[in-house]
């Protein structure tokens, strides 16, 4: 394998966890913490992650729960939940907040897809700018004459080799996320 996809390899499995972990957000009709994820709360004079703030119990298959340690910020942890525009049905019941996760309608499933895409063709031009980086590392070792023309286009084959594997896993994690949003 050659030095200069050696280097940047990190980042092509980088581009896909964070894919990974950027979909977990995308909600599926069943309660899941994750989509709770990347809401702040307006508290103590910072924003803060929910999840710093917080308890995150799925109470049943449609619901989860939320309960702050302090019960001082319960409002701002609801008013938060709310503005975050997740679809949610949230109940405030005083020291904690049962938030309800309705069925989701074809609608729904089908603007998630969308959004699914979305983040599919984001993580896509991630792998493709370091696909570019290394391209460009092998050229400027050719033109410096570090390498020869020969190893030039052995190290493009492997890096093109290397970004469809990426492509293919990216694809695969895709689409098990998309049957599971269409899964009623």
């Amino acid at each position: 394998m050659n030095q200069f996809l050696q280097t940047k390899k990190g980042e092509f499995q980088r581009a896909v966890e964070f894919f990974k972990k950027d979909i977990n957000s995308l909600r599926t009709g069943r309660a899941n913490t994750a989509i709770l994820e990347g809401i702040n709360i307006e508290a103590y004079g910072a924003k803060t992650p929910l999840v710093g703030l917080a308890n995150i119990v799925v109470a049943d298959a449609r619901s989860l729960i939320v309960s702050p340690w302090d019960k001082n910020i319960t409002k701002d942890v609801e008013k938060a939940i709310i503005e975050a525009g997740l679809g949610l049905g949230v109940v405030n019941e005083g020291d904690k907040i049962r938030l309800t996760i309705p069925a989701m309608t074809e609608e729904n499933r089908k603007d998630l897809v969308k959004k699914l895409n979305e983040k599919t063709e984001q993580a896509k031009v991630s792998a493709r700018q370091n696909r570019e980086a290394i391209k460009n590392a092998i050229e400027k070792a050719e033109k410096d004459k570090a390498i020869s023309e020969d190893d030039r286009f052995r190290f493009m084959e492997e890096l093109e080799e290397e970004v469809k594997k990426i492509n293919e896993e990216l694809k695969g994690v895709r689409d098990k996320k998309e049957k599971e949003i269409m899964t009623i």
